[in-house]
This record gives C-alpha cells, structure tokens and sequence, in this order.
C-alpha cells in the first residue's frame, strides 16, 4: 500500500486490523499452552509447573511491553 501511495489513514487502518489480529493469535496460544504445556508440567512436578509459570509470565510480559 505504501509502495502504491495509497491514503496513510487507510494504510494506518490495515496495520491496526492485523494488529487485532495478531492480538487474537497470541491470546489463542497463550490460552493453548496455559491450558496444555502448563497443566501437563504440573502433572509431572511442581518444579516443571513452576518453570512452565515463569515461563508463561515471561511471555505476557514481553506481550505487554510491546
């Protein structure tokens, strides 16, 4: 679109809806891994639990900052 010099504000348009998007993805997969990969973890040990949560809240928090 920039390459066509279409309008900024319709340009600005198609980046924030792949921006919800993206948002829709990310929220899927983090659902996925928490209700998966978490809860497998707890079954195994609290360690591997608790690794899996630092993991997790290490993955929000980069989602947050950015």
């Amino acid at each position: 679109m920039i390459d066509e010099e279409q309008y900024c504000i319709h340009i600005l348009t198609q980046v924030s809806a792949l921006t919800r998007s993206l948002q829709g993805v990310v929220t899927g997969l983090l659902d996925d891994h928490l209700k998966h990969c978490v809860l497998d973890a707890a079954k195994l040990s609290d360690e591997a639990a608790h690794e899996k949560i630092q993991e997790s809240t290490a993955a929000v928090n980069r989602l947050i900052r950015s």
